[in-house]
């Protein structure tokens, strides 16, 4: 009998480097590529180590998993789909991660019953819902969640056009891979 593997990613860095992440086939689940993770943790160097940090559409956990690897404080992590949300509790077991905690339900109903703030932030929802991107942003801010200088990662199709929701938002980078646009915006309420 011959057996496929599961899809997998890896943790790239910190801690947990080297250890995999299974992928369940989930439609609209695209796990954040190595390449992208890279970079996107190259520029969040010196903003991980201590952060609280929230995934809003956490799938494989690739992303969380990656920023715990790497010295965030706590980080949460927010998935719709049961399955992804089972695999995510495993894998967190596994890793005896403590400081993760995993939210099972719609991140913009769940939003506005979270009662900490976020130093960093990853938005990067399925491509066939781009106005969540927008709106999870703003609801972020009308919920007050972001510490002031939050950092937050946002990632969208090469093929659309992404403009920052609020004034309050700034660019820090933005860069192109392949088919998909990402970059990192600081929020700050004196702006």
């Amino acid at each position: 009998m011959n057996r496929v593997k599961p899809h997998q990613v890896r943790i790239i860095g910190g801690k947990l480097r080297g250890r995999k992440l299974p992928v369940v086939d989930i439609d609209g689940l695209r796990p954040t590529s190595d390449r992208i993770r890279e970079t996107l943790f190259n520029w969040l160097a010196m903003a991980c180590p201590g952060a609280s940090v929230l995934d809003c559409f956490a799938g494989s956990g690739v992303l969380g998993f990656e920023a715990f690897s790497r010295a965030a404080k706590q980080v949460t992590m927010v998935e719709k789909d049961a399955i992804a949300w089972q695999k995510l509790r495993q894998q967190a077991e596994a890793f005896q991660c403590g400081q993760i905690t995993l939210l099972s339900g719609d991140v913009m109903e769940l939003i506005p019953g979270m009662d900490k703030q976020f130093d960093m932030v990853f938005v990067d929802p399925p491509y066939a819902m781009p106005q969540l991107r927008c709106q999870v942003i703003s609801c972020l801010i009308d919920n007050q969640l972001l510490i002031d200088g939050a950092i937050i990662f946002i990632e969208w199709p090469a093929s659309e056009q992404f403009v920052l929701p609020v004034s309050d938002l700034c660019w820090l980078k933005q860069k192109k891979a392949g088919l998909v646009n990402f970059g990192i915006a600081e929020w700050s309420s004196s702006r």
